[in-house]
């Protein structure tokens, strides 16, 4: 049951992949296995949002229920996909992805970084490679700050 609420958990927007391999370790899975069903279901949803998401939210945001929200994050990708581009410029987008979606800070990740590609038509293959080597990256991360950190306690 604790791989299935892992992988539950790198599909959710905002704890991803940060939330699942730390909750997969400290449930008794191994590493190595809290990073590859993380890993896997970090990435699961990131073809559908780069495809979809763009198109729903747009339409969602006029809407009463749903607006605000499915504004914000519109807003929350474009402006994440054009600090991306305004810092790396063209030749190191592949780099700036990577770096925003590995590093495990608040509002970065699969989800957010997917978006602001989708958002900017970036090419849908190297936006991918380099979403899923930052999730690597991401869980590298946390997967040595969570055994560093059980083991301090």
């Amino acid at each position: 049951m604790n791989y299935i609420i892992t992988f539950l958990i790198a599909m959710v927007p905002l704890a991803e992949l940060r939330g699942a391999v730390p909750y997969g370790i400290a449930t008794g899975i191994p590493l190595w296995q809290s990073l590859l069903i993380g890993v896997i279901g970090n990435m699961l949803p990131v073809p559908i949002i780069f495809f979809f998401a763009r198109r729903v939210l747009e339409w969602g945001a006029d809407k009463p229920f749903t607006g605000k929200f499915f504004t914000w994050c519109l807003k929350k990708g474009h402006s994440g996909g054009q600090k991306l581009e305004k810092t790396a410029g063209e030749r190191g987008l592949f780099i700036a992805l990577l770096l925003f979606v590995g590093i495990p800070l608040p509002g970065t990740g699969a989800w957010t970084g997917t978006l602001a590609a989708s958002m900017l038509d970036w090419n849908f293959k190297r936006s991918v490679v380099a979403v899923m080597l930052g999730v690597i990256l991401a869980g590298l991360i946390m997967g040595t700050l969570s055994v560093v950190g059980f083991n301090m306690f």
